[in-house]
């Protein structure tokens, strides 16, 4: 699963079983982790997932700002939710530069606007990222 990992949603994908086709499923809005972990483990097992791709939020210059540490601390609580996700999961990240940025470039080009247009951002942003994590893994 992919996730763009946000300071109000988290936007979320999916693969296919080949790991070569990655796609946008839903926006959890943030509210309380115990809470929204719930959420997340629900959708884990409907789509039996075992690991995340979450998007690393680098500085243009490939720095790591604050917004980096919110990300590895939200990996550490996946982490520490391995009895609420019914399982213990594997967690990679991957450089989301301009991933939310070229998605709403996107909808604009093509005038969707509406007033969900965020959580459509952030769901394509966690298919961009989790598409460019398993481009990687498919050259190996």
């Amino acid at each position: 699963m992919g996730i763009d990992h946000g300071s109000k949603t988290w936007g979320l994908a999916v693969s296919n079983s080949d790991l070569t086709i990655a796609t946008p499923l839903t926006t959890i809005k943030r509210t309380k982790f115990s809470l929204d972990i719930v959420k997340l483990a629900n959708l884990c097992k409907d789509y039996n997932i075992e690991s995340f791709i979450i998007g690393l939020p680098l500085n243009m210059d490939g720095s790591e700002g604050p917004r980096v540490d919110s990300v590895r601390h939200f990996a550490i609580n996946l982490i520490n939710a391995k009895d609420e996700l019914g399982f213990e999961p594997i967690i990679a990240f991957c450089d989301e530069r301009l991933s939310t940025h070229s998605m709403t470039d996107v909808l604009l080009e093509h005038n969707i606007r509406h007033k969900n247009h965020k959580a459509v951002i952030d769901k394509l942003a966690a298919q961009v990222i989790l598409q460019g994590a398993l481009d990687q893994i498919n050259k190996f």
